[in-house]
């Protein structure tokens, strides 16, 4: 195939959140005319920013792991690296007030050994856990690395079955695969696919030293998954199309496809859809997926944020993680948000079916005192403002048995491909996964029209 047929070709990507966004960048620069068509007023799905008032709220803390290469990589392209830079070495703050007393401190950071001998310094002296306990999280992390994520059996049980297996107690379960678990994954070791909690904890913890530092956003999510992502798309010549809603997908003549929207029709040779799993059900046409309904097995889990801010510092670290108390993950989004004074902190509550639709006052009333048990400097403090994001459908659920649920990349269809951090990447639903489901997507795309294409991580290749 000529250049000039490769220019002639003309995809439609349905969506504009990190998959949608790395599908049209990828088909772009293989020199493919795209057009990215997204029903909300911005890019980045469901990592965006909103206005309230002066303050420039992100709907929920999104952070990311050094291992997580295909987000890395995304920033890369967006130019957004500098602007969330990844931590030297892990180090995370825990703070357990489940006892009387002031809370207790302990943190999880690695030191420069090689795996997995770059966490035992800080599993020797976790405070959190008894002697016993710690002895056997290292017997149980072994037996984690002995496991294969890709084995379909692991798909069928649950990950609290395997940990009690491997003698862990309700205390360890709590105090450390769950503290990571949960955040990681949406929800807790009984409802959690061991695939994935073994894909997780070993590519994070048990791949290399550095591999779970963390990194997370220094500005607005808006700036990096919206303006930036919008910069890049004009850059490499995608059209983009938001506020506007894709209504059907036809065949039309030729082989090619015609996307309907509000306006004029949009023809392809191919379209992604980059949407979530029961939007992508409503639009596949007939015969796309073998079974499409399964689709809807699929299940969400929401995310609850709560956003709190004081008229005067109450943390000095920039996150930290808890125990014994409601309250997960902490972060200080004070300079982020462009607060002036006093400190602006987010509350990050993950597998939040019990709270999702609690009203306002009532999380008010429960979470204030818990920050005040955790940061005392908070006692003195006055709110200034206290208020609740909700994602209703935040993530897909990873229960036991979602491996088998999730599709691939291509259909039945010809030319009609899907994209979304629910499909089958090996990942949970997080931005990596997003991002690695749009290289999957572009390349099968890139593949039809007989384009070789190279992934955009070594790792792949």
């Amino acid at each position: 195939m000529t250049d000039d047929d490769m220019r002639s070709r003309h995809a439609v990507v349905v969506g504009g959140g990190l998959a949608g966004v790395t599908t049209a960048l990828q088909l772009a620069d293989a020199g493919v005319g795209v057009t990215l068509v997204e029903g909300r007023p911005r890019l980045g799905g469901l990592a965006f920013s909103f206005q309230r008032g002066d303050l420039t709220v992100d709907n929920g803390q999104h952070v990311y792991l050094r291992c997580c290469t295909a987000y890395r990589w995304f920033l890369e392209r967006v130019g957004g690296a500098a602007l969330a830079p990844v931590q030297e070495r892990l180090d995370v703050p825990v703070l357990d007030i489940g006892r009387p007393g002031r809370p207790r401190l302990g943190r999880l950071r690695r030191t420069a050994l090689p795996v997995p001998l770059h966490l035992a310094a800080s599993l020797a002296g976790y405070p959190h856990l008894s002697l016993a306990e710690r002895a056997s999280v290292s017997r149980a992390a072994l037996a984690l690395g002995r496991l294969d994520p890709a084995d379909p059996a692991l798909d069928g049980i649950d990950f609290a079955t395997w940990l009690r297996r491997q003698g862990q107690s309700p205390r360890t379960i709590e105090a450390l695969w769950d503290l990571v678990g949960v955040a990681t994954l949406n929800a807790g070791a009984p409802d959690v696919s061991m695939a994935l909690a073994a894909m997780v904890f070993k590519t994070g913890l048990l791949s290399e030293p550095g591999a779970a530092d963390i990194g997370w956003a220094r500005v607005p999510l808006g700036e990096l998954h919206d303006t930036l992502a919008r910069k890049a798309l004009d850059a490499a010549g995608v059209r983009t199309e938001i506020s506007t809603r894709v209504r059907g997908i036809v065949r039309a003549d030729h082989g090619r496809w015609r996307v309907e929207t509000g306006g004029a029709p949009l023809e392809a040779d191919t379209v992604v859809l980059a949407t979530a799993q029961r939007e992508t059900r409503a639009l596949l046409p007939d015969g796309a997926l073998d079974a499409p309904d399964r689709l809807l097995e699929i299940g969400t889990a929401p995310i609850l944020n709560v956003h709190v801010l004081y008229d005067r510092k109450v943390l000095r670290r920039p996150f930290f993680a808890a125990l014994g108390t409601p309250v997960q993950w902490v972060f200080d989004r004070t300079e982020a948000s462009g607060l002036g004074e006093g400190q602006y902190l987010a509350v990050s509550q993950s597998a939040a079916q019990q709270e999702i639709d609690a009203p306002v006052a009532e999380l008010r009333k429960r979470y204030l005192p818990e920050l005040e048990r955790l940061l005392p400097p908070a006692r003195q403090a006055r709110v200034r403002d206290f208020f609740v994001t909700r994602e209703r459908t935040a993530t897909f659920a990873p229960a036991p048995g979602v491996g088998r649920l999730r599709p691939g990349a291509r259909t039945r269809a010809p030319g009609l491909y899907l994209a979304g951090a629910w499909t089958a990447t090996g990942w949970p639903a997080t931005m990596e996964g997003a991002v690695r489901s749009g290289f999957t997507a572009a390349a099968a795309a890139l593949q039809a029209l007989g384009r070789p294409h190279e992934h955009p991580l070594k790792e792949a290749a």
